[in-house]
């Protein structure tokens, strides 16, 4: 299980989504008060429930295809997460009072570049088992 490549990069968009999330402010108001993940309801639910598809991706490492489909799953989740981020900074002015961007609404993104390596890998090491049972 960690010795394949994609349990590393699993682990790395567990450790972007589950911990850097609380760390790093999402955007910073007009007023200069930076605002963390813990004030929005909404993005901490969907970080912590794209935490808990990635750990059972990793975990889920006898079952490729299942894994596959988990990590597909988890970046359609975190494509949401982004389109959430998006609609808020993108809202009606007055409603939302975002005047910059931080770094914490790009770790979706992050996240789902590591997430599609990990499938990738997945996907190679599904077609490596299907090669050697042709061989048999």
């Amino acid at each position: 299980m960690i010795q394949r490549i994609q349990s590393l990069y699993l682990v790395i968009a567990i450790l972007l989504n589950g911990v850097l999330s609380f760390y790093l402010p999402l955007w910073i108001t007009s007023d200069n008060i930076e605002i963390f993940i813990i004030s929005q309801p909404i993005a901490i639910s969907l970080f912590l429930l794209s935490v808990l598809i990635s750990i059972i991706t990793l975990f889920s490492f006898k079952r490729r295809k299942r894994q596959f489909v988990l990590g597909r799953i988890n970046i359609i989740l975190n494509f949401v997460l982004v389109g959430v981020f998006a609609y808020w900074t993108l809202s009606l002015p007055g409603e939302m009072d975002i005047s910059e961007k931080g770094i914490g609404m790009l770790l979706p993104i992050i996240s789902i570049v590591f997430i599609a390596l990990a499938n990738k890998a997945i996907k190679k090491d599904e077609d490596l088992v299907k090669s050697v049972d042709r061989l048999r």
